[in-house]
């Protein structure tokens, strides 16, 4: 046994050698593991301070497992211990051991240090209130705070402060402790006021103040409290505020600029951030890469190409070693600025070139393809990607839905589900898209149910795509439903739904609604201004047409593009007003494109102008020479005038050139699955019934007058065979399935790829007041609502 003086000596020996470790050298972790091995080995049992070392440096080192076993073997450990593991414990994020600890101190024993390590860590795990609540429950014991304290529980009021008096009240706590002098409690006090200043139930300008007077008293300010005053006008819209104390800076704070010109791009003031970045460089103050993504990012977001290639230039000739943090946001950015000015490969060229990627530059690249519509290259991609978040997801839905592969779309919703994955109100707006061009109207109400159970139904987003969905399956009361209790509506919410009541016929509530658009001092876009044009062009209002196209320019300073022009002649032209339509095109400040003829040349086809026609559809061979709605267009046009030679060199000419006519088909929606119909099918299960019900119907629809239009049949025969003709179309066939299939009453919606035949059409008037139910066909142009024997088209179509 040894004596009481070797003891000592042993003890202060190995004290000398632990205090040797220093905090966070993985060098001086190993020396403190050997110390304790040789304590071991030795037979030395450590207490008291040198015990404490030893768990704060396994603490510290992350082997809490060690630092653990040592506490337990303490039969009564003191404060200290149990501060220190509180501490560790809160730092790994095992909130729930450091409380276990934290409530198993006896309250004697309890002091400043321990309290301070137990509220930091319910900062740590984002719990404010939990600090909050833990100060006050400090206070009550009488232990005196410090300015530690002052400095955590500010910091968890900060993540849920919301109203000023919470602000007020902690204030008044610092004033009365007597640390309001204190520079990092200032910080953190301004920090509150500026937070707070977020909150929708206060005043922003007002607490904003109260911060900018605390500024203004502090005898020393530090990086941090210039930034933060920075950051808190920025975040609330006032750059010049925030300009105002950037310019009274006495030293270069990087951090401070960075925080400057990060806002300049947030608020989409792009050349005052590069102004900035120039002014950074005259004055000295080195760049560092928060000031390069900021910058990259303002390059990307406005189109400076040219601009961001020169910054790409400058990083890789003066950063000839940089960190990997360094490289990786970096070059993220760079990604970022590639892709979104439709430099795709350069983009890839630089995450190839990456030393270090993480999952921001794999959805980076995936975005590029995505967005320039190379969803081949996007799927390849999203399969190789390692990980994949939400955002990954979400972005390669919207893309497929965006880019016509919907079917595609909605098989990856359901997968991303599988795996475990919350859709956020972005992905169902993809997935809800998706229906729309589908016509899957049942499935989008599926989506608009698990939105409202989610909670998603305020989505702004999500909103939208409903709005287009509902509209695009033949439900516009839904649409407009869905637009009226939406909480906040944009520009794309207007547009949307204008153009639903235009397609819908309804062309008298579209420009009502647009009216009060413009009453609620929203700014119309040119994309409103199509949907404007389109509403009239449908209800056959050409001078509203012609006075909104005008206004475009004189009131709203928009340049019509040649998408306006083009819905503008279809108007004119469906009016029969040809010379109007002709005055236009020569006025028009660009050459006319494809689109300008083929509105002419459909104008002519509805009216019989042949001269004008034939010069439309030479036009047309000229510039797209494969498309085949030229040469049926003017096929149809020379059969309704029974030129049926020149029908036959149409035709010739077509053979002559591989175009094909894309072949007409409709469907429609029946328990949950799409029934497909073409013209004269043969090859649907139960077509043979449907073929027997539309005879029967037939007889009751002649009884009230229908007589079988055989001038839409576009072939040289007999009457009889052009009759049977037509009742073999793809849409009636549909529309009959639909009538037998469906519930009595239900509404029959029925979707077509091509424009409906006048026969149809009119046939579908009889049937609407035959069967006593609503007809709704949607057909390559707009929606026709058949009910009473009427259309919601007016017969304009």
């Amino acid at each position: 046994m040894r004596n009481p003086a070797d003891v000592r000596r042993l003890a202060n020996r190995y004290a000398a050698q632990l205090k040797q470790c220093c905090p966070h050298n993985p060098t001086s972790y190993s020396i403190a593991r050997i110390v304790h091995a040789h304590m071991i080995t030795s037979g030395f049992n450590p207490r008291g301070h040198i015990l404490h070392r030893l768990i704060d440096v396994y603490c510290k080192s992350s082997d809490l497992v060690s630092g653990h076993h040592l506490f337990d073997e303490i039969p009564h450990p003191d404060v200290v211990a149990r501060t220190t593991l509180i501490s560790a414990h809160s730092s790994t994020g095992n909130h729930n051991l450091a409380r276990e600890i934290f409530v198993g101190t006896p309250l004697g024993i309890r002091d400043t240090v321990c309290y301070n390590a137990m509220i930091t860590g319910y900062s740590r795990n984002n719990d404010g209130f939990g600090a909050i609540e833990l100060f006050r429950d400090m206070l009550r014991t009488n232990i005196r705070p410090d300015n530690f304290t002052f400095t955590s529980v500010l910091g968890a009021l900060a993540l849920i402060v919301e109203e000023e008096k919470q602000c007020q009240q902690m204030h008044c706590a610092v004033v009365k402790s007597g640390t309001g002098f204190v520079t990092s409690i200032l910080n953190a006090l301004m920090s509150v006021y500026v937070k707070c200043a977020f909150s929708p139930l206060v005043s922003s300008s007002s607490l904003m103040t109260v911060a900018r007077k605390l500024f203004d008293e502090m005898t020393g300010r530090d990086e941090l409290s210039w930034t933060t005053m920075i950051a808190g006008y920025v975040k609330n819209g006032d750059l010049d505020a925030a300009r105002q104390i950037l310019d009274g800076m006495t030293e270069k704070l990087v951090v401070a600029w960075n925080a400057m010109i990060s806002g300049y791009v947030h608020h989409g003031f792009f050349l005052e951030a590069l102004e900035m970045f120039r002014k950074m460089y005259l004055l000295g103050i080195q760049w560092d890469e928060f000031t390069y993504t900021s910058v990259l990012s303002a390059c990307a977001n406005a189109g400076f190409f040219k601009y961001g290639k020169q910054v790409h230039a400058y990083i890789l000739r003066t950063e000839a070693s940089p960190s990997l943090d360094f490289s990786l946001s970096v070059n993220n950015a760079l990604v970022t600025l590639y892709w979104k000015c439709g430099k795709v490969d350069g983009a890839r060229q630089v995450f190839n070139q990456m030393p270090l990627k993480d999952l921001v530059s794999w959805n980076a690249i995936l975005s590029g393809y995505v967005n320039t519509g190379r969803i081949d290259e996007a799927k390849s991609f999203f399969k190789k990607m390692p990980e994949r978040n939400l955002l990954t997801w979400t972005v390669m839905i919207s893309g497929l839905a965006q880019n016509g592969f919907c079917e595609e779309a909605l098989k990856l919703f359901n997968r991303m589900k599988l795996e475990g994955f919350e859709p956020c109100d972005y992905a169902f707006a993809g997935a809800i898209i998706s229906c729309a061009w589908l016509a899957a109207l049942e499935h989008g109400r599926q989506l608009h149910g698990q939105l409202v159970r989610l909670g998603f139904d305020s989505s702004l987003s999500a909103g939208n795509a409903l709005i287009t969905m509902y509209a695009k399956c033949g439900v516009v009361e839904d649409a407009h439903y869905v637009f009226l209790t939406m909480p906040y509506v944009d520009s794309v919410s207007w547009n949307a739904m204008i153009a639903a009541l235009g397609q819908h016929g309804r062309g008298a509530q579209a420009l009502e609604l647009f009216e009060l658009m413009l009453k609620e001092d929203i700014l119309p876009d040119r994309i409103t201004f199509l949907t404007v044009i389109s509403a009239c062009n449908h209800a056959g209002l050409v001078e509203e047409g012609y006075r909104y196209f005008k206004s475009m320019s004189s009131l709203y300073g928009i340049c019509p593009g040649e998408d306006h022009y083009a819905r503008m002649i279809d108007l004119l032209c469906r009016a029969g007003k040809f010379s109007e339509a002709k005055d236009m095109i020569e006025t028009m400040p660009v050459e006319p494109s494809a689109p300008i003829w083929e509105a002419l040349l459909a104008g002519c086809r509805i009216h019989g102008n042949m001269d004008l026609g034939i010069q439309a559809a030479d036009r047309l061979f000229e510039l797209v020479p494969q498309h085949d709605g030229t040469y049926v267009l003017l096929s149809n046009m020379f059969a309704t005038a029974g030129r049926w030679d020149d029908v036959a060199k149409v035709r010739k000419l077509m053979r002559d050139k591989g175009v094909k006519k894309e072949p007409g088909c409709s469907w429609i929606e029946v328990e949950n699955k799409v029934h497909v119909f073409l013209v004269d099918d043969h090859m649907h299960p139960e077509v043979q019934a449907v073929y027997n019900y539309l005879d029967e119907l037939g007889l009751k629809m002649r009884k009230l007058g229908y007589i079988p239009d055989t001038k839409f049949v576009l072939h040289d025969m007999e009457s009889e065979q052009k009759e049977y003709i037509l009742s073999t179309h793809s849409e009636k066939l549909a529309v009959g399935f639909g009538l037998l299939k469906l519930p009595l009453g239900a509404t029959v919606r029925v979707f077509k790829n091509l424009r409906i035949c006048g026969d149809c059409h009119n046939a579908f008037k009889f049937m609407s007041k035959v069967v006593e139910r609503e007809i709704v066909v949607r057909d390559g142009k707009r929606f026709h609502h058949f009910k009473n024997g009427e259309c919601s088209c007016g017969n304009y179509w």
